[in-house]
């Protein structure tokens, strides 16, 4: 009973080719999928293969299939990953994925007879021209790449670069996207960590020792501004209270005696609000125990020119 029914189904399947061969439609549609858009040739004008549009669909069809692959690929190995090694794995897989997609595409051409090498020499002069246009392309994602291997900058890290100081929201392939201070995006280039000397806050922790310089006049006491400037700093509450602040004594300068107070925060990216804090207090308290703040003083001496003319004019004329 079996073998009649799949016989029946494979004599209906045979008139059904028969048909669709026969219909004018579908000669055409056959026609179409050969027809040759471009011959590649060789130096002897012998052809070396012949590009259809046949081929040009299978290659689509191949490179459909591979992204399929790659999607499901990249979900089962990031499924169970910590979302900061997910983030990496990401940046990594998006390069490797262009690379796959381009060899699939070689090893797709060269199965169908066309000769890629052949391809590769016409357009030789294209690829020198793209190369050059892409250099500062490759150097970021080259320098993408180093950053993920030697992990020197991770997501959320407070970066310094060129002086533009900003925490890292994403680690891209070519760039890096960081948003500053005052809440604006900062996309640097990959290429810069190897040309530039790059800063991290917080690689060591999120905690980070800031200073406040300040001078005062000469003939102040030095140890009364010591503990001035120590209380101001205790008086922020963003100030850790271990390790202690501490005060330097930096130099005698041309017109103050510098110092310099050095405090621990948790949070450096935003330093410039207990940095204010402590500036305020620092003024507060010098005003109450009479310690003065001097501004530098210049002695400017002018020259009137034009009476030493004249005084030089009347001596040469007695002489």
């Amino acid at each position: 009973m079996q073998e009649t029914v799949t016989n029946k189904i494979e004599k209906e399947l045979e008139k059904v080719g028969e048909v669709i061969s026969e219909s004018s439609l579908w000669e055409k549609f056959v026609e179409l999928l050969n027809y040759p858009l471009y011959t590649f040739t060789n130096e002897n004008d012998t052809v070396t293969g012949i590009l259809k549009i046949k081929y040009i669909i299978l290659v689509i069809a191949v490179l459909m299939l591979t992204t399929f692959v790659l999607r499901w690929l990249k979900k089962l190995l990031t499924s169970h990953m910590p979302i900061e090694d997910r983030a990496k794995f990401t940046t990594v897989f998006s390069f490797a994925r262009w690379l796959i997609y381009i060899i699939v595409f070689l090893v797709v051409l060269s199965s169908l007879g066309i000769n890629v090498t052949a391809i590769f020499a016409a357009s030789a002069a294209l690829l020198i021209g793209v190369g050059l246009a892409l250099q500062t392309l490759f150097q970021d994602i080259i320098s993408g790449i180093f950053i993920l291997v030697d992990q020197s900058v991770h997501v959320g890290d407070i970066i310094e670069i060129e002086g533009k100081v900003g925490r890292v929201e994403e680690i891209k392939l070519r760039t890096t996207r960081a948003v500053t201070i005052d809440n604006k995006v900062l996309v640097i280039p990959n290429h810069l960590y190897l040309t530039n000397s790059l800063y991290n806050w917080t690689q060591n922790g999120s905690s980070t020792r800031e200073t406040i310089d300040v001078g005062v006049a000469y003939g102040s006491d030095v140890r009364l501004v010591e503990k001035l400037l120590i209380k101001a700093a205790k008086s922020s509450s963003l100030v850790f209270k271990q390790p202690e602040p501490r005060v330097i004594f930096t130099d005698f300068g041309e017109s103050s005696l510098n110092f310099r107070v050095a405090f621990t925060i948790e949070d450096s990216f935003n330093a410039r609000f207990p940095k204010s804090e402590i500036r305020f207090a620092i003024d507060k308290l010098f005003r109450e125990n009479n310690i003065s703040i001097p501004f530098p003083q210049r002695d400017v001496h002018v020259i009137q020119k034009e009476n030493q003319d004249i005084q030089l004019k009347m001596s040469s004329k007695q002489s």
